[in-house]
């Protein structure tokens, strides 16, 4: 058995696809291009793949984590070359490389997602960075999130690792986050951007990296 890390862009046209549709798809593609898959064992084996974080619906990404296991050595080249050629426009592997088996899961390694946000705006530059700057010089920020089971309340400032100015146009910016996201839980762009005053939800979220450390 080998396990790959699989390195791969998401673009608009796969934007709106749930997690659940995109592993689904994943699946799909990964049979039809004759990937010799592991499979989990019990009564409904399924093929032992896995993604880093999900992706929230409307978010594009450019540097998207995902664990193969397959039976046996292939070529990391071949697997990307013979993927690209099933994958549907908004899909692309960039890189493909060999893990070891024992190295600790994705999703229990990531602790920061880092996201570009285009934000429109009223506010002059000096405004939209003492914006930022007011809000990284708070010790909390209480907020909720509405669910379907219900209000949840946290500190959001404490899902916030780090925000800064990419580019000012006039009526619109676009920011950088640097966000939390472990066991103790995982910032939203869009409520960041709100807690910074901007009452639009934003024109564009680009998850960009996934910061991974040592295991928990």
């Amino acid at each position: 058995m080998l396990r790959l890390r699989i390195r791969f862009r998401r673009g608009e046209e796969l934007k709106f696809i749930s997690h659940l549709d995109i592993i689904r798809l994943w699946v799909r593609v990964l049979r039809r291009a004759q990937i010799p898959l592991e499979y989990s064992e019990g009564f409904t084996p399924h093929p032992k793949i896995s993604l880093a974080v999900p992706l929230s619906v409307g978010v594009t990404a450019d540097n998207e984590l995902m664990d193969v296991f397959v039976t046996r050595a292939i070529s990391p080249h071949w697997f990307t070359d013979t993927v690209n050629r099933q994958l549907p426009p908004g899909l692309e592997v960039l890189e493909t490389s060999p893990i070891g088996l024992n190295v600790p899961s994705l999703q229990s390694q990531v602790r920061f997602t880092q996201y570009q946000v285009e934000v429109d705006t009223d506010k002059n530059e000096n405004e939209t960075k003492a914006s930022i700057d007011h809000l990284l010089s708070l010790e909390n920020l209480p907020w909720h999130h509405e669910r379907d089971t219900g209000r949840r309340n946290y500190d959001l400032r404490a899902l916030i690792d780090d925000i800064w100015l990419i580019e000012y146009r006039p009526s619109s910016c676009t920011l950088g986050m640097r966000l939390r996201c472990d066991e103790g839980g995982s910032g939203r762009p869009e409520q960041v951007a709100a807690a910074l005053g901007f009452t639009e939800y934003p024109k564009s979220i680009r998850r960009t990296k996934l910061l991974l450390g040592s295991h928990r």
